[in-house]
């Protein structure tokens, strides 16, 4: 549905886009990462043929985004940036609006209209200027423009930024709806994103690919993945502590401090299971169990880790 071939983008010397290359195939939903500044709003741009590439193009829907631009930009819904909008319009007047620009007209266009207000729960407002509309209402709002005419690749810049938790979700289960049937592709610096909604996720840094994957390989990258944390009743002896680092796969032993009960974190070597030796040796020195936990590794980690550089210093 969506192949991206060697995308660069070149701002005078900034290179801001190098080389950038990937695939997104029916009912996936990409999540599209990388800290503020990393390129992707301008590989976006380059995607939907908001801006010209130095090099590079990308095919969707068997569309060159450069060479068949109208044809491309006929299956592609894109919510940018800021998701801006007619202020002095109405949600159903700017519907309108965008769906004449899409070449819809009578039933076509009243019944598309009607269909994007539905999914994006719109009905309430329909009728009220845009610019006296909560932050929410007016994403919601970028967002039916962008469904209007029934996409097959949909993109979206910070679909969610600056929106409370409720309106958050509201969003999110508009893009689970959606998923199965279409591409889409979520460009974001929000990480607690790729849980909610992403099915892969691409994380870009300094305009580069530095890593791909499902969340769940993704976050087992953490270097706190399949690690044990314990927190007891009351502090075990230095010897058996000592001893409890020396288990076949077990890496290291830290100290949790800030969790104020005696508590340790039990680190694997290159993510090997450990929990249930871990369990056995803690039950066979009857030590005084508060809890038992076993960590899933943390997304946030891995994020930084590829974004700075430190995981392939590390390794």
């Amino acid at each position: 549905m969506l192949q991206v071939q060697s995308l660069t983008k070149r701002f005078g010397p900034i290179l801001a886009v190098d080389d950038v290359s990937f695939t997104v195939a029916k009912g996936e939903v990409l999540g599209f990462l990388g800290p503020n500044g990393a390129g992707k709003s301008t590989t976006m741009k380059m995607v939907t043929g908001f801006l010209s590439p130095t090099a590079g193009t990308a095919i969707v829907c068997g569309h060159d985004i450069q060479k068949s631009p109208i044809e491309a930009k006929r299956c592609i819904g894109y919510l940018p940036e800021g998701a801006p909008l007619y202020p002095d319009m109405t949600p159903q007047s700017f519907l309108g609006f965008t769906a004449a620009i899409r070449g819809m007209t009578g039933s076509d266009r009243a019944s598309a209209i009607s269909r994007a207000m539905a999914l994006t729960e719109l009905q309430q407002v329909a009728s009220q200027p845009i610019e006296t509309l909560s932050k929410g209402f007016k994403r919601r709002v970028g967002l039916a423009q962008a469904l209007v005419h029934d996409p097959e690749v949909l993109v979206l810049d910070e679909p969610t930024d600056g929106l409370d938790p409720n309106q958050k979700h509201q969003v999110r289960q508009i893009i689970h709806e959606m998923a199965a049937e279409k591409t889409i592709i979520i460009s974001t610096h929000i990480l607690e994103e790729v849980d909610a909604v992403c099915s892969r996720a691409l994380i870009i840094a300094k305009g580069r690919i530095v890593a791909d994957g499902t969340p769940a390989e993704l976050t087992a990258r953490s270097p706190i993945h399949n690690a044990v944390t314990l927190r007891l009743r009351k502090t075990p002896p230095a010897g058996e502590l000592k001893a409890l680092g020396q288990i076949a796969g077990v890496a290291s032993v830290e100290s949790l401090s800030e969790l104020g009960a005696p508590a340790y974190r039990v680190i694997p070597a290159d993510g090997t299971p450990i929990l249930q030796p871990v369990s056995k040796y803690v039950s066979d020195k009857n030590w005084e169990i508060e809890e038992i936990h076993l960590e899933k590794g943390h997304l946030d980690d891995v994020f930084r880790r590829v974004t700075t550089g430190t995981e392939a210093a590390a390794a």
